[in-house]
């Protein structure tokens, strides 16, 4: 009945109980590191970075200008980065801050949710900016205090895509344990990925675009009580042969960005057949979805999805203004997005959408209905 790839959680019966619900969203939190600089300081700092290589600081101006980008979080002070000058410095800093931003974000969403630690049954955690085994989850089960039965899952490598893919994910989790609740934490410092001697254009709009930050979503399966929206049907989506789209080159020092300028026109070919046919799916069509909750990826991507699904500029709003606020933080945009959204629900019965793109190539659709 339905498609290929499409995860529809139809209520089902369920032993003691009548019907058992989908998975639910109970909660969103987010947390910053405590330096935000506007974008007019970043850049004078960038502009005395660069003076040495002779950049041409008209071109940097206008890139950074493009981008929309008021202001951003960074993970250091500003003068604390000229003292990473290895990898492993950067890596040992992301760790530092992650665990703090993690540590907030969690508590945040916890507390949002009505829950308790003792509660938590599943532990998510996704990046693509930094690494460390045990895993960051691993860390935060002892700051925490989390109960050692939680069942955790470190993702890395999904990029900008893994927060939709991580709600999905821990969604198929809870349809399985509908008693149980799952946290999906995202942690991306961007700042600490920064390429110092690479002057090619997709580093440069990096360095004007991606902001650091952390976001956590609380999920409770079906037979447990809330107001959350539920997430009903998911869909991934790979694109063959297009892992030059985007992603990371693993270099002595560190992740040098791959960033083609071919996302918009992937957006523009696929997004809009892609979004009918897993709402055809579900029986339902564009005019049926009252939020879109879409990844901002950069001004070109979002005029890109405004254009491919035909939507009013307001209807991206929230995006947009994630973007203007805080710059794109990978995965965890998207969940700053949905925290926004949960703030302004549409009625009792209205659908939203998430979606991501990511390395891969790859999209990632989360139905949602409150």
């Amino acid at each position: 009945m339905f498609g290929a790839n499409l995860r529809y959680y139809e209520p089902v019966p369920s032993p003691g109980r009548d019907i058992v619900q989908s998975p639910q969203v109970a909660g969103v939190g987010r947390a910053f590191p405590r330096h935000y600089y506007d974008q007019e300081t970043l850049l004078a700092a960038l502009k005395d970075a660069w003076a040495q290589h002779h950049f041409n600081a008209d071109r940097l101006d206008t890139i950074h200008r493009n981008v929309l980008v008021g202001g951003r979080h960074l993970a250091l002070p500003l003068e604390e980065y000229r003292e990473l000058t290895s990898w492993g410095a950067a890596n040992a800093a992301w760790l530092r801050v992650a665990r703090d931003v993690g540590e907030r974000a969690v508590r945040e969403a916890v507390r949002s949710a009505g829950i308790g630690f003792d509660d938590i049954d599943a532990f998510l955690f996704a990046t693509v900016t930094g690494i460390s085994t045990p895993s960051l989850d691993a860390l935060l089960m002892n700051q925490l205090g989390l109960p050692s039965r939680v069942k955790r899952t470190p993702i890395f490598g999904l990029g900008c895509v893994a927060g939709a893919a991580g709600i999905a994910r821990a969604a198929d989790y809870l349809v399985g344990h509908p008693d149980e609740v799952a946290v999906l934490l995202s942690v991306e410092l961007c700042s600490l990925t920064l390429q110092r001697d690479d002057l090619s254009v997709p580093n440069v709009i990096a360095t004007g675009l991606f902001g650091d930050g952390a976001a956590a979503a609380v999920l409770a399966g079906g037979n447990r009580a809330g107001s959350g929206p539920r997430v009903v049907a998911t869909r991934s989506i790979f694109y063959p042969d297009s892992e030059r789209v985007m992603g990371w080159d693993v270099s002595d020092t560190g992740f040098r960005l791959v960033l083609s300028a071919d996302v918009p026109k992937v957006v523009i070919e696929h997004m809009a057949h892609d979004v009918d046919a897993f709402l055809c799916d579900c029986r339902l069509a564009r005019a049926d979805i009252a939020r879109w909750i879409s990844h901002p990826g950069g001004p070109k991507v979002l005029s890109a999805m405004q254009e491919a699904l035909g939507l009013p500029a307001e209807a991206l709003e929230a995006s947009w203004r994630t973007l203007r606020e805080v710059g794109n933080l990978s995965s965890t945009s998207v969940l700053l997005v949905l925290q926004d959204v949960m703030v302004r629900p549409p009625p009792v019965g209205g659908y939203g959408l998430i979606i991501a793109m990511g390395p891969g190539f790859c999209s990632e659709l989360v139905l949602l209905q409150w």
